[in-house]
């Protein structure tokens, strides 16, 4: 009975020891992926992500290249993590008190002023990312599943409220990346959101496509 209950309490041992160093082991590889995904998004920002290697990575990361394709074997995988990792640390602001505004002016006025104050810290990293969709095809279809889409349900959300019939598409030009740029090469700061804002509240109300054909038949006859 002594040998059994030995027996029993070593394999418990085991089992513990077993437990532990997999829990350690894990930890070690979380903590591993965590400095891959951080050395990519800095390289990110620095040169973009067509020119940032693996090797570059590797290197920064202070681990091999073959430990990089194990945690990462493709820029597929590698984005998601890096975005991750650098929205933690940027975080996109708080936008509750702005959309809980009853008037759709102040509504819109007041997140383009946290969005474009957020666009103004990040420009580096948003002009690199948004400047190279168009010639890296893993960038162009990750950012459409995630900043494309929040854009797009924000845009939405502050197009209610609004009777003109292409507010939401004029909302969504003032939440792009690139009218803000543009806007702040104009020299425009504070009054930047504003302006957009009012532009949305006073645009005339398009004909539709319908109406300007029928005025044109009308006018050939």
């Amino acid at each position: 009975m002594a040998i059994d209950r030995n027996v029993t309490s070593m394999n418990a041992m085991s089992t513990q020891k077993r437990r532990y160093e997999l829990k350690a082991r894990a930890e070690t590889q979380q903590l591993t992926r965590e400095r891959i995904a951080a050395a990519a998004a800095s390289l990110h920002e620095e040169v973009g992500v067509a020119r940032t290697t693996v090797a570059d990575i590797a290197r920064r990361a202070g681990v091999q290249r073959l430990t990089v394709y194990n945690h990462f074997p493709d820029l597929e995988t590698l984005l998601p993590a890096c975005t991750a990792h650098w929205m933690a640390e940027h975080p996109l602001p708080d936008l509750g008190s702005a959309l809980a505004l009853e008037d759709p002016v102040d509504r819109l006025r007041a997140a383009l002023t946290a969005l474009y104050g957020w666009y103004r810290e990040n420009a580096s990293m948003q002009q690199r990312m948004r400047g190279e969709r168009a010639t890296v095809p893993e960038l162009d279809a990750w950012m459409a599943q995630s900043s494309d889409l929040t854009l797009a349900e924000l845009a939405t959300a502050l197009a209610a409220g609004f009777e003109r019939p292409h507010a939401r598409a004029l909302v969504a030009l003032a939440l792009d990346f690139w009218t803000w740029r543009r806007l702040d090469a104009e020299g425009l700061d504070d009054e930047a959101a504003a302006l957009m804002a009012a532009a949305v509240a006073c645009a005339p109300a398009a004909r539709s496509r319908t109406r300007r054909r029928a005025r044109a038949s009308r006018a050939g006859r």
